[in-house]
């Protein structure tokens, strides 16, 4: 797989499709820092079994799901979100796509019912890489680099298909691997 886009912080890394590492099959990862000191971002189409209200019992009523964002902190949480307008706090990351925020106003916000599933995405820990170690990956073509999106797409918390329809979005050239097998041996 060649693809010749840089990682930029607000891009999607989209893992080779015979990736056998279980953190990163057939992931779509948002970076949400790329720079000299190293990357950082969150998969976003790995579902876990916890939704918030599990993890945080002021919210009861809080469905919404978490996502396991990394190998990396996974006793921490963390979120992004599509509504900075009503939440302070957060760091742009792309167009419309914001990390972070008040957490304290997010959650009196939740229980009021002034964020809905679609405008936020939660995760437990996230995924690092040190300085060039990204890069390397790259240049072994473990990921392909998407710079053009949706951000309805981020906060979608239907999964099930991503990794495929990113894949098909990067052009002709790339579609025929959305439909490669998970196992080569299955083809």
């Amino acid at each position: 797989m060649l693809n010749k886009a840089q990682p930029l912080k607000g891009s999607l890394l989209i893992s080779e499709p015979f990736m056998m590492d279980p953190n990163f099959k057939r992931s779509v990862l948002l970076l949400t820092e790329h720079n000299e000191e190293g990357t950082i971002g969150y998969v976003l189409n790995q579902k876990s079994s916890f939704f918030l209200n599990d993890v945080i019992p002021d919210c009861p009523d809080a469905d919404f799901p978490i996502f396991i964002g990394g190998p990396v902190g996974a006793d921490t949480l963390h979120f992004l979100h599509r509504c900075n307008d009503r939440l302070d706090g957060g760091l742009e990351i792309a167009k419309g796509i914001y990390w972070g925020g008040d957490f304290e106003m997010l959650m009196l916000m939740i229980n009021a019912k002034h964020i809905e599933k679609h405008e936020i995405k939660f995760f437990i820990g996230y995924s690092g890489w040190e300085p060039g170690q990204l890069n390397k990956e790259l240049e072994l073509n473990s990921w392909l680099v998407q710079n053009t999106y949706k951000p309805g797409m981020i906060t979608n918390n239907n999964i099930d298909n991503l990794w495929k329809e990113i894949v098909s979005q990067l052009g002709p050239k790339y579609a025929h691997i959305a439909n490669f097998p998970e196992n080569p041996l299955w083809n």
